[in-house]
């Protein structure tokens, strides 16, 4: 489902009744939703440009932080001013349907990021997170959602995200599980049932999906690498581990957030290119791709 914020919602602040409803339904039968034009063209040029020159940069490190299959790139944005920006990561239709969803005391637990460059593979189906408890009859609600912001439009030809509405209420995946990957004849019956689509978003949209959802990164047949940020939001009672680190002069894009940004700003460098490694990826990372 996509919900486009009205002009009167913009200038209350908040969104309406109807539309906050529609968005919770979304996310609890389908486990996801587009909220569409509600970040600036101008933030996201802005850390467009920067994610790709970091991306220049993120390739000569020895070992590629791969996800899955090659091309498919973890990258992290800039943490730092003048690339924090408060529609990103406290933006005020986000955090209201993420309360709405979550309960009050939620939190923010990472900011951070893929990249899917030109010439990239398919990703097998996986879930963030499974069930929480193994074996249940009926899901438990939403516990953690994904905040994606894109800095571009994202379209198949450029390897927008595959989906499987409605499969975080599948309880045959779960977290106790050895691997987060879907079983094969699990995706070929719910493809009989409900068949994948594809995460298009246009510039300035954000994609919330419950972390439950199955998905998997797509072949960018562009020539040009698509960025994806990301946020996970979590119930309060969630395990927290260490604050999620920005430099100073940022403080001004949490202020008066309305779910907890679980933040620490700091003065030391903050290596953000460097620190992802490899998911899943066996074969020699030793060559690098273009980008």
């Amino acid at each position: 489902m996509e919900i486009t914020i009205s002009p009167e919602e913009r200038v209350n602040g908040e969104m309406s009744e109807t539309h906050l409803n529609q968005a919770v339904r979304a996310i609890r039968e389908e486990g996801y939703l587009i909220l569409s034009d509600v970040i600036s063209h101008t933030h996201l040029n802005l850390l467009h440009e920067k994610m790709n020159a970091d991306l220049h940069t993120l390739m000569t490190a020895s070992v590629l932080p791969v996800n899955f299959v090659k091309g498919h790139l973890q990258q992290d944005p800039p943490p730092f001013a003048p690339y924090v920006f408060r529609d990103v990561v406290a933006n005020p239709w986000v955090m209201q349907i993420s309360r709405q969803v979550l309960g009050e005391g939620g939190f923010n637990s990472c900011y951070t990021g893929n990249t899917n460059c030109p010439g990239s593979g398919t990703q097998p189906v996986h879930v963030d997170y499974g069930q929480l408890w193994p074996g249940l009859e009926t899901a438990h609600p939403a516990v953690s959602l994904v905040i994606n912001v894109a800095p571009m439009e994202v379209t198949e030809h450029n390897g927008s995200i595959e989906l499987w509405p409605g499969s975080h209420l599948d309880t045959s995946v779960a977290m106790a599980d050895a691997t987060i990957k879907v079983e094969d004849r699990l995706v070929e019956a719910r493809r009989e049932i409900v068949p994948p689509v594809r995460g298009n978003t246009k510039k300035g949209s954000v994609l919330i999906r419950d972390m439950r959802l199955w998905h998997r990164g797509m072949p960018n047949h562009s020539d040009r690498p698509r960025q994806m940020i990301a946020m996970v939001h979590h119930i309060h009672w969630f395990r927290r581990n260490r604050r999620v680190r920005f430099n100073k002069g940022c403080e001004a894009a949490f202020e008066n957030c309305q779910m907890d940004p679980n933040v620490e700003f700091t003065d030391e460098p903050i290596d953000y290119i460097f620190r992802n490694q490899p998911y899943d990826y066996h074969e020699d990372n030793a060559e690098k791709m273009s980008g």
